[in-house]
């Protein structure tokens, strides 16, 4: 099964069983197409008690604390320059000797929490950046990257990722002391979106809201917390319904409640709102795997393997869930495929090193963790897969 989350999770922020962890396969005419909210979909009924769920408020997602605010006024506001200031806010979030902030997929936090607890997902990151450029009064908006499909695995789901990242704009004021010009600063937590041309738009602050209910929903669907994921899923479908992922979402919770009817129609709507939803036609293509509905499942894999069969993070995705399910051979062909396809992504080399590893080819295993740490570009994953090496190395001379 596919779920989505914003974590957008590689970080790469990337910002999906397969649930949808935000956010991210919305094109500018999607991100801002006129969508209404399905009131057909939703069944309070099966939930009674999901009204009890605390879902947090915008305010509460996106506050600051008194500790951020000073930050904002001794460290940002002293500056009269905005690019300037802007520098300075980038600087002070990428500091070690300041936030000191580490990258935790599972962290889907507030603004005062990523700051304070240092630890947060992408899309919590980039929340709490936003809050704080907001603070400083900087032009900041938030804009969808459209990556390509890359899963992470949670246990038995596969979360497909998305990526946010933040613009910081020219001053709109003609009577500004500076202007950009056609320059933009962007605030990014993987330097590898930075630098590639992928599109982007830019989107609302109740779109990413969106984002972020759908993946407290995804996390609480993963937790087998029915309630709450359906509390979450409500929640960012009706705030944002044009957020495809969402609807997907609760087709899944449905599935998994055992409404399949319910859960049809939710990916129906999910590929209404946007046709290139992909992880909701391969979620479609298991239900109607299960309804047996031969003809409208072979036009379904058919689009699905058009689109993928170029895409190395779905063979990792396939690795993936041949590893889990100890099909090691199998495993090994996908990842294979995987680095012909992107020979310089640090997972597929890291995923390659554990088949080797289940294999008992530890020679292999080690030189694969090399390229693993080749090939990534962040510190916190460096030392894991250092750490992994070692033991590699370790064990080869125990033997």
């Amino acid at each position: 099964m596919n779920i989505f989350i914003n974590n957008f999770s590689k970080v790469s922020c990337l910002f999906f069983l397969t649930l949808l962890l935000s956010a991210c396969q919305t094109s500018d005419k999607l991100a801002h197409k006129n969508v209404y909210v399905n009131e057909n979909l939703y069944f309070d009924e099966y939930f009674p008690n999901y009204q009890a769920v605390k879902v947090e408020s915008k305010e509460d997602i996106f506050a600051l604390d008194d500790r951020m605010r000073l930050m904002v006024k001794e460290k940002l506001m002293t500056e009269r320059d905005i690019k300037r200031r802007a520098r300075k806010l980038l600087k002070h979030i990428f500091d070690q000797d300041n936030v000191a902030l580490a990258y935790n997929s599972a962290a889907n936090v507030s603004a005062i929490g990523a700051y304070n607890n240092q630890q947060a997902n992408c899309l919590s990151l980039t929340i709490m950046s936003y809050a704080l450029a907001k603070e400083a009064q900087l032009a900041v908006d938030f804009q969808e990257v459209k990556i390509p499909e890359y899963w992470v695995r949670n246990g038995a789901y596969n979360m497909l990722t998305g990526h946010v990242n933040l613009v910081v704009t020219k001053p709109k004021s003609p009577h500004a002391q500076v202007v950009f010009g056609s320059d933009i600063l962007t605030i990014d937590f993987d330097p590898f979106v930075i630098k590639a041309s992928f599109p982007k738009t830019i989107i609302s602050q109740s779109y990413v809201l969106s984002m972020f209910y759908s993946n407290k929903g995804a996390q609480a669907l993963v937790n087998k917390q029915l309630t709450k994921a359906y509390a979450y899923f409500k929640a960012a479908t009706t705030l944002a319904p044009n957020f495809s992922p969402a609807w997907a979402n609760l087709g899944i919770l449905y599935r998994m409640s055992g409404h399949l009817a319910l859960a049809k129609k939710s990916y129906q709507y999910a590929l209404e709102v946007n046709p290139e939803n992909f992880t909701a036609m391969s979620n479609m293509s298991l239900l109607l795997d299960n309804l047996k509905d031969r003809k409208e499942l072979a036009n379904i894999r058919k689009t699905l393997k058009n689109q993928r069969e170029n895409n190395p993070y779905y063979f990792a995705l396939l690795a993936n869930q041949a590893f889990y399910l100890a099909n090691n051979k199998q495993a090994l062909a996908y990842y294979r495929q995987a680095i012909k396809l992107n020979k310089h992504e640090h997972a597929f080399y890291f995923g390659l090193a554990k088949v080797y590893y289940a294999l008992n080819e530890n020679r292999k295993a080690q030189k694969a963790m090399g390229k693993a740490i080749l090939y990534n570009r962040i510190n916190s994953i460096d030392v894991t897969y250092i750490a992994k090496l070692n033991f590699l190395k370790k064990q080869e001379l125990d033997h």
